[in-house]
């Protein structure tokens, strides 16, 4: 398994949320490709960012300290944000980008995912937030009917890279993973799937490691931030 650390980007700094609320940011660096070197230099093997003001907006707005993590880092990243359209797709893989995830637009445009999938074979994502099982969309403000397990299954035969999977309730929260939820959807699915959303512990990364799911990895922010998880610990836990 992969641990992907998360550096999520509101007005220019890497911050945590805390269950998805923008007005509850807790800023950690006002410096995110520093914040991305430390956990390069770590030992970390991919780094995921999130816009999340481009969430909100439709369109990239923390642009900049993107680019800059991605000239700092050589290491494969992944962005979710406001990633709407082929050209901002595009846009994106030519800086250096490895992987784009789509949220939004793979409840409100599948097609366009299919298309992008196509067109960048294993450089497309679909990102899957959730509350209570069913997806939201829109920087996680707009809450659907759309079932998890009905969203992923829909991109099956779509050639996506993988799905994150974030359970909203546990993000930020420090409350553990939905340990369940994300080996339901792993098993149900031939997608490799990327466990997001309140992972605070080693125990958190062990459980998910033996969920009886074939989990590609596991991102975390906010324990890593706090010093909850030990950086060389998770990798070796997750490695062994």
């Amino acid at each position: 398994m992969i641990l992907y650390p998360a550096i999520d980007l509101k007005d220019g700094n890497a911050v945590r949320l805390y269950k998805g609320e923008m007005d509850q940011a807790t800023v950690f660096n006002d410096n995110p490709a520093a914040q991305a070197l430390e956990f390069v230099e770590a030992g970390c093997e991919w780094l995921h960012l999130v816009d999340l003001n481009g969430a909100f907006a439709g369109e990239p707005v923390n642009a900049a300290p993107v680019e800059e993590i991605l000239k700092q880092c050589k290491v494969p990243a992944q962005l979710g944000g406001g990633i709407r359209d082929m050209a901002t797709i595009e846009r994106w893989l030519d800086k250096g980008l490895q992987r784009v995830i789509l949220g939004t637009v793979a409840v409100e445009n599948p097609n366009l995912v299919r298309e992008a999938a196509k067109a960048f074979p294993g450089h497309v994502a679909v990102g899957i937030d959730a509350r209570n099982g069913r997806v939201a969309t829109k920087g996680w403000a707009e809450e659907t009917d759309v079932m998890v397990t009905d969203l992923a299954k829909s991109f099956e035969d779509a050639g996506v890279a993988a799905i994150i999977y974030t359970d909203i309730n546990r993000d930020g929260a420090m409350q553990g993973p939905n340990v369940e939820a994300t080996a339901d959807l792993a098993n149900a699915v031939t997608i490799p799937v990327i466990a997001s959303g309140g992972v605070s512990s080693l125990d958190d990364l062990r459980n998910l490691k033996s969920c009886g799911a074939p989990l590609n990895g596991a991102i975390s922010g906010r324990a890593l931030y706090d010093g909850a998880i030990d950086l060389a610990e998770a990798l070796s836990v997750l490695r062994a």
